[in-house]
This record gives C-alpha cells, sequence and structure tokens, in this order.
C-alpha cells in the first residue's frame, strides 16, 4: 500500500531512483564501500594540528549527496566534519577545497548560518586528496525521500517555503566586498560564460543523445539576458543543502555545501533553486523522482517563490523562463557529470546507475518550459 503525505494524497515512491537516507536529524553512518579514509594517517595529522588528547579516531559518513563526500569524524566527545572531493573529479572545479574553506572563512565571522570553518590542508600524503574540517552543526534536514511522517504540515510548509526564499534573499544581499571575497569570481559576462561553461561540460561528459538537452542548450545560447547588479550566490541553494532546528520553531540554523558559490548573477541562482523545486501540480512522474519535499502541499509554487524574492529585491524578474531553463539545463549537467563517472568506472556506487533518466527528464522539462514560455504547468 502506498503512502499519504500530508494532504492525503498517495505518493508513488521510486527508490530505485536516489536511494537516500530518511531527513530527520541529520546523522552519519557506515563508509561506503571505494570511499573510506585512511584512518592512521588521517588521525595523527589531526591530534597535531588540533591538539587533540589521546585516543581513536571513529570516522562515519553522511550517506546522502552527490558531490563531495562528507564525513563525521569522532574523538570522544569532540565531533568534526571533514569534506573532500569525490573520487576521480576534476579539483579545480566545483571540488576545490581551498576555494570552499577560503568563502566560509570570510562568511562565517559576521554571518552565522555557515559552519565555523577550523582547518584545510592539499597535503596529499594524508587521504590522496586535499580537504578541510570544519565545525559539526546540528538539526534537521528535510530531504526528497524524508518520510510522510516527518514532513511538515501545510501551514509549517508555507512558512518553511518563504524562509527558504528569504534566506536566498540574504545571501545576495550580503556586501562580498566586506567580508573579503570579491576575488572569488568574475561577474563580468557571467550568464554568457555559465552557459558555455556549462554546455561545454555535458558535452564532454555526455553518454546519451537526448533531444530535449540538446534543443535547451541551443536556446540559452541564442537568448541571454543583461544580468542585474552581480551578488553573492550559493548555486545550489535547495532544502537538503538547509539546516533547520530541531525543537520544533524550524528556523534556518546552516547553509551547506557551498562548493559552487561565486559572485554573479543572482537570478541564475535563483533558477537553480526553481529547477529543483518541483511541487504538487506537476505531473507524477517528475515528482516519482523525489528530488525535493516541495512536493508537498503547503509550499509556495515556483511562480509564487519567483513573485517573492522580485518583492523583497526590487529586482526585474521578466526573464525568469530564461533563468528556470538554466537552472534546469545545469542540474542536469551535474547529474551527467555523476552518471559519467560511474560508467567510466570511476565511482561503483550504485546510486547513480540510473541517473541518465533523471537527465533526460531534466532536458524535457527545459524544453517543455521553452515552448510554453512560463515556469508552471509545464504538462
Amino acid at each position: 500500500m502506498n503512502p499519504k503525505n500530508n494532504n492525503g494524497k498517495t505518493i508513488n515512491k521510486l527508490d530505485e531512483y536516489f536511494e537516500m537516507n530518511k531527513a530527520s536529524l541529520d546523522t552519519a553512518g557506515r563508509v561506503r564501500v571505494g570511499q573510506e579514509l585512511p584512518i592512521p594517517a588521517l588521525e595523527s595529522f589531526l591530534k597535531k594540528e588540533l591538539k587533540l588528547p589521546g585516543g581513536k579516531l571513529n570516522v562515519q559518513q553522511f550517506p546522502s549527496g552527490y558531490s563531495n563526500l562528507t564525513y563525521l569524524l569522532i574523538f570522544g566527545d569532540k565531533k568534526y566534519v571533514l569534506r573532500r572531493p569525490p573520487h576521480g573529479a576534476q579539483i579545480k572545479s566545483g571540488h576545490d577545497m581551498g576555494r570552499e574553506f577560503k568563502l566560509l572563512s570570510g562568511l562565517y565571522p559576521t554571518y552565522k548560518k555557515v559552519p565555523k570553518p577550523i582547518l584545510y590542508s592539499e597535503d596529499l600524503s594524508i587521504i590522496d586528496a586535499p580537504f578541510y574540517i570544519m565545525e559539526r552543526m546540528e538539526g534537521i534536514i528535510f530531504r526528497g525521500h524524508t518520510s510522510i511522517e516527518e514532513i511538515p504540515s501545510k501551514s509549517e510548509l508555507k512558512s518553511l517555503s518563504k524562509s527558504f526564499l528569504n534566506t536566498l534573499v540574504e545571501i545576495h544581499q550580503i556586501d562580498y566586498n566586506k567580508v573579503g571575497l570579491s576575488s572569488i569570481g568574475y561577474p563580468e559576462g557571467y550568464a554568457k560564460r555559465q552557459v558555455d561553461g556549462w554546455t561545454k561540460r555535458y558535452l564532454s561528459s555526455s553518454t546519451h543523445s537526448f533531444d530535449g538537452i540538446k534543443k535547451v542548450y541551443k536556446w540559452l545560447e541564442k537568448n541571454i539576458p543583461n544580468s542585474p547588479d552581480s551578488t553573492l550566490i550559493h548555486n545550489d541553494f535547495k532544502y537538503d543543502n538547509l539546516m533547520y532546528s530541531s525543537d520544533g520553531s524550524y528556523d534556518i540554523k546552516g547553509i551547506l555545501d557551498w562548493e559552487m558559490a561565486t559572485i554573479g548573477d543572482p537570478l541564475m541562482d535563483l533558477g537553480t533553486s526553481l529547477g529543483y523545486w518541483f511541487h504538487d501540480s506537476d505531473p507524477q512522474f517528475i515528482k516519482n523522482f523525489q528530488m525535493n519535499i516541495s512536493v508537498y502541499p503547503g509550499n509556495l509554487s515556483r511562480s509564487e517563490l519567483v513573485a517573492l524574492y522580485s518583492q523583497k529585491t526590487a529586482i526585474d524578474v521578466s526573464n525568469i523562463v530564461f533563468y528556470y531553463v538554466f537552472g534546469v539545463f545545469k542540474i542536469a549537467v551535474i547529474i551527467q557529470q555523476i552518471y559519467y563517472r560511474y560508467k567510466q568506472g570511476l565511482t561503483t556506487d550504485k546510486r547513480f546507475k540510473d541517473l541518465d533518466k533523471a537527465v533526460k527528464l531534466y532536458g524535457d522539462i527545459g524544453h517543455q518550459a521553452i515552448i510554453k514560455n512560463t515556469i508552471d504547468n509545464l504538462f
């Protein structure tokens, strides 16, 4: 019997596509095969650098996510989080640990919704990759596979989605010059450079010929709008990169996964968020992928998010279809890159075996948005 959501509507699970843990408290567990850390070398390094007392290092892994690998390090009553690139990734792209550490170091003194950065190392003799250590934040993360029982009520989801949008606005209003982050991006020509770059990434990792994807990147190349003033942008802002308090208030305690943050067009950031934002009016075959709890009734629609963003920022959103289609395309490319690594044998993680189906799906969504010139009611 299929479970029902908080509106009494039947939800059809499709667990084989994205085998992720229940959300609830963000917990770590057994390290996945092939993603182990060399504990003796890491233990010796951390004891020296962090002046930790004697004892043994216990390593666990956070089970969700498809990009940088995240581990929980336990020394007695002390807990830290380690981030490292995935195996087989191009380090100087979105997996630059030094850059991510610099971002957190700039933001943390004045913006406490980021984890406190503690230590960075590019010594490959320790774990064969650059990595950094940050504080362990604790709270609730709502993922696409959060159990029905753990989903907030409709009224709470409305508040959550408003808080989601308000927090994105907060990021865009941070004075990146004041926090020393003006050098992390090149805002001039950002939109065109992003379209060109993500198209190149797709073509270099392509494994199938998807007509929808091809039509999408060809259209994007011909329809790049003039950008508003540049801001700090997160570039992967979605529900499962936000940590909420567990006291029932659902306040946003932390924003995670800053690996793609930069200085650029804020509407491209919003477009990426919209690309992840499936909601209840979308067809069931889209919702089956369970990418986001935005599918549950109570959440704002994509258009409502855009209207609220425009109200909060006074930024012109008349070209939002371009930004939504770009967001959909970028997510498709990220998924394609992960699938390509799987097909090349650079990772054996079985969660990735059917990601090509998600790539095709995103291409079809983007193409429909172009045809209908809208971001809602696409099918």
